[in-house]
């Protein structure tokens, strides 16, 4: 492979993860430290920064294990009534 390739990386991602339970565990985490919990994840969702989150019960390792996207989508899909298929 010559230097101007580019190689591709794919992190593969628990497809068994519930990002339903783990915000509502980074949530709890948030309020037991005395946060704001929907200013801390908002600002997490936006801007990827970790440190938003607690790592009190390793909320902040749970949370990482859901793709930002992926709780934008379900926050949406569940705002506006839509069922997950």
């Amino acid at each position: 492979m010559g230097m101007d390739q580019t190689m591709w990386f794919k992190v593969e991602r628990d497809k068994n993860v519930n990002a339903q339970e783990i915000l509502k565990e980074v949530y709890q985490a948030l309020v037991e430290k005395g946060y704001n919990p929907i200013n801390q994840i908002v600002g997490y969702i936006l801007s990827g920064d970790p440190t938003y989150i607690t790592s009190h019960n390793d909320a902040r390792n749970k949370i990482r294990l859901v793709e930002r996207d992926e709780l934008l989508e379900k926050m949406v899909k569940n705002y506006i009534g839509l069922e997950e298929k």
